[in-house]
């Protein structure tokens, strides 16, 4: 191992270290960490640069600033009275209610523009029913990564193998992958209602205060509401077609965002800046750098390379090791890098002897998408909904998210384990 591959592996050991012990807010020491691998010459400013997934923090951008000004509609009251209602303002039903919402919501846009879109919605529910929003935000965290495997628009990863291998079209990554992301959904959303059944507990006074409001009154200024649910819905339906049209997500969001500050006025700029979660967005810029000096070094491609020496090509020890190595790299460093090194390894499995590639892609997902549930780090969603949990005065540490994420994360893959070998390999 060179020089700047020890460089490199230090600096992503420590800020790792730093981030799970929390002494330093995990946005400095990821930027500190970033420019450090630029500093030693791991890294070259121009490849730092080329690292940071602009698309990631685009979509970001103009999805916070169009939940921004939505947000000031009262829409979101309107839709946490609503659907509080509707399950009697049960707190675990509700849990239940936004859990399974989050997941279908996230397999048909993408986790991250879905969070963005409930996170209010719980935070204004959990509020009138003095209960603790965080049960219900991690709860939309595993939620949103597990619906987001279920189909090829869900998860990043999911799209780069859709797109680099033909054959797997979007109707096969539902056939494949949407019955098993269901009962994982499932059996996920069952244990974290047991687990956190006596903290989600409230009065009957607020029950009954909950189901005597009229939704209806929560929205604030209707002409608004209806400029942001025209341009959101254009967004979305952007979203939808953007493989057809090919223009990636991030340019779909920032114009449906700056067409509503064109349509709300100026009034409306500097509050819509002000709710951009800054200190997340130069998280996620200290991280790309991070884990580009990684993938610069040849670090992560050796790494998988060694891995897949062991199983000798054989096809079923090759697609367990793939699934397990996907989900434990993957609740680490971001997957986006992995699974871009893992694509041309499996194709590489191809060439030399092992004919049906299809077990290795469909575990190369799973592994990558439902590993980001094993820590807070693991996957965009999670870290987004922390920041948005940080604003409004309720903290996800790492460990906490650890303690509760891993072990549902490894269940998970226990789960996906079964189902690949009855499917595919028996």
């Amino acid at each position: 191992m060179g020089s700047h591959e020890v460089l490199a592996l230090i600096i992503f050991l420590f800020t790792y270290a730093m981030i799970i012990s929390e002494k330093i807010h995990r946005t400095i020491i990821a930027m500190l960490g970033g420019l450090v691998m630029v500093a030693l010459g791991i890294l070259e400013q121009k490849q730092a640069v080329q690292y940071i997934d602009f698309n990631t923090i685009g979509l970001l951008v103009g999805m916070m600033i169009l939940v921004g000004i939505t947000a000031q509609t009262g829409v979101f009251e309107f839709i946490a009275v609503g659907a509080a209602q509707k399950v009697k303002g049960s707190p675990i039903k509700i849990l239940v209610a936004l859990s399974l919402f989050t997941a279908i919501a996230s397999a048909l846009l993408d986790n991250v523009t879905t969070v963005l879109l409930v996170v209010p919605v719980t935070l204004s529910i959990t509020h009138q029913l003095k209960v603790p929003p965080i049960p219900y935000l991690l709860s939309e965290i595993f939620a949103s990564n597990i619906g987001g495997t279920a189909t090829m628009i869900g998860d990043p990863p999911n799209l780069m193998i859709g797109s680099a291998v033909k054959e797997l079209t979007f109707l096969s990554f539902i056939d494949n992958l949407a019955f098993i992301n269901f009962i994982i959904l499932i059996m996920t959303v069952m244990i974290l209602a047991f687990f956190y059944r006596k903290k989600l507990t409230t009065t009957k006074e607020l029950q009954e205060h909950l189901l005597a409001k009229s939704a209806h009154m929560e929205l604030k200024d209707r002409v608004l509401l209806k400029k942001c649910l025209t341009i959101i819905t254009l967004t979305l339906c952007g979203f939808f077609l953007h493989q057809f049209i090919h223009v990636e997500t991030a340019t779909i969001a920032l114009i449906g965002a700056f067409l509503l500050l064109l349509l709300t006025g100026d009034k409306y700029l500097i509050n819509a800046l002000e709710k951009i979660e800054w200190t997340t967005l130069f998280f996620f810029i200290g991280l790309f750098v991070i884990v580009g000096g990684l993938v610069e070094t040849g670090l992560i491609e050796a790494l998988a390379k060694k891995a897949m020496a062991l199983t000798g090509g054989e096809l079923t020890s090759s697609t367990f090791l793939v699934l397990w190595m996907s989900a434990i790299i993957s609740a680490f460093v971001d997957n986006i890098p992995f699974v871009a090194t893992m694509i041309p390894l499996i194709k590489e499995m191809g060439h030399l002897g092992i004919h049906n590639l299809e077990p290795l892609w469909w575990s190369l997902s799973l592994g990558a998408c439902l590993g980001g549930n094993g820590t807070l780090i693991g996957a965009s969603a999670n870290l987004v909904v922390a920041g948005l949990a940080s604003k409004a005065g309720y903290h996800i540490s790492f460990m906490k998210f650890l303690i509760v994420g891993f072990p549902l994360m490894i269940l998970s893959i226990l789960i996906s384990s079964i189902y690949v070998y009855l499917r595919y390999l028996m």
